[in-house]
């Protein structure tokens, strides 16, 4: 797993060969992330189900109760099929525009 500090968030990738190890390299650093804002990429290589996209729910949940943002990119899913309060989306770009947008929010006292 990669794990990139970035001046607004910090993003993770992975170097990992299946989703499964990914998720596990994920779950064992995570402690370290906790106080981050992370933008997730889901590999395309992993065709990755629903399913797996909600194993990292727990972690955004975390993130929104602390205060921090908690993005996933993921292309070719269907946003509708995860609850409104998770943030997935198919591109770097947009999640940094989430990161902020939740930033400014939190400024405004939302």
């Amino acid at each position: 797993m990669n794990i990139t500090d970035k001046t607004n968030y910090t993003l993770v990738t992975s170097d990992e060969k299946t989703f499964s190890d990914f998720f596990e390299s994920f779950e064992n650093e995570h402690v370290n992330l906790t106080d981050k804002n992370l933008i997730v990429v889901i590999s395309e290589e992993f065709n990755p189900s629903n399913k797996n996209i909600l194993l990292f729910l727990e972690y955004a949940e975390k993130h929104q109760n602390n205060g921090t943002s908690f993005v996933v990119i993921s292309k070719d899913v269907t946003i509708d099929d995860f609850p409104e309060t998770f943030n997935i989306v198919p591109t770097l770009i947009e999640a940094e525009d989430v990161i902020e947008m939740e930033n400014i929010q939190r400024d405004l006292g939302f």
